[in-house]
């Protein structure tokens, strides 16, 4: 009977109804279409990080306890949108391929193509583990499948590997929302429109960290391909 009364009550009021930001789009994306907005939302996170998932999945997985939506549906579908965009990244990388990509680089202010094979020695040593890894932290799991579709790591070994990182990392948090049940939706709705901003801020700031970087060793001269004197 009481999580009967819950299901009425969350159908009266919609989860995303009072929530801000992108988060808030989001949320209602999914209590509108169910788990395919939970793919989709996945596979929009991919693009635009702004959208945070761990803000985002535990909304699917209240959805899930109040009977909106099946709990294995919402994991499977989040993890189809993460392998989905995964496979657009690395396509993307893959079709540049190294030697577009580094003359690419090359035209950018403060990137240097040498920034390129640093980041294809990385994967010829270390592909596997960084995108297993990558899949767990914000920002970089939206944008390491570029570098390993640049050093055409195996399209296979590559899918295991997103997909095995995926799936453990959308179950924590749908399970989370799950697990918690009522009590996930006022933090939710609290603090939707603080983590969608607090992310942008973070992303704004890391740029322009990165841009003084390359200033400030631009302009002591200090080139990665500098010859070294013939030492």
């Amino acid at each position: 009977m009481e999580r009967a009364g819950l299901m009425v009550l969350g159908a009266a009021n919609p989860p995303a109804a009072q929530y801000e930001g992108f988060i808030g789009w989001v949320l209602s994306l999914m209590s509108t279409i169910g788990e395919v907005g939970v793919g989709l939302a996945v596979l929009i996170e991919t693009f635009f990080p702004p959208i945070p998932s761990e803000a985002v999945l535990p909304g699917a997985g209240f959805l899930a306890y109040e009977g909106r939506m099946s709990f294995a549906g919402a994991l499977i579908a989040a993890t189809a949108g993460s392998q989905l965009g995964a496979w657009c990244w690395y396509a993307a990388g893959a079709g540049l391929g190294l030697d577009r990509t580094r003359a690419l680089f090359a035209t950018m202010p403060l990137v240097d193509a040498e920034d390129v094979d640093t980041a294809v020695g990385f994967f010829d040593r270390w592909g596997g583990i960084a995108v297993f890894t990558g899949r767990f932290l914000p920002l970089v799991r939206s944008f390491i499948s570029i570098p390993a579709g640049v050093a055409r790591m195996g399209l296979v070994r590559f899918s295991v590997y997103t997909l095995a990182g995926s799936a453990i990392w959308n179950a924590i948090w749908v399970g989370l929302g799950f697990a918690f049940g009522p009590a996930i939706q006022p933090v939710l709705e609290r603090w939707s429109g603080a983590l969608s901003t607090i992310t942008v801020i973070a992303m704004v700031v890391l740029l322009t960290l990165f841009v003084v970087l390359r200033i400030r060793r631009n302009q002591r001269g200090e080139t990665p391909s500098a010859p070294s004197d013939g030492h």
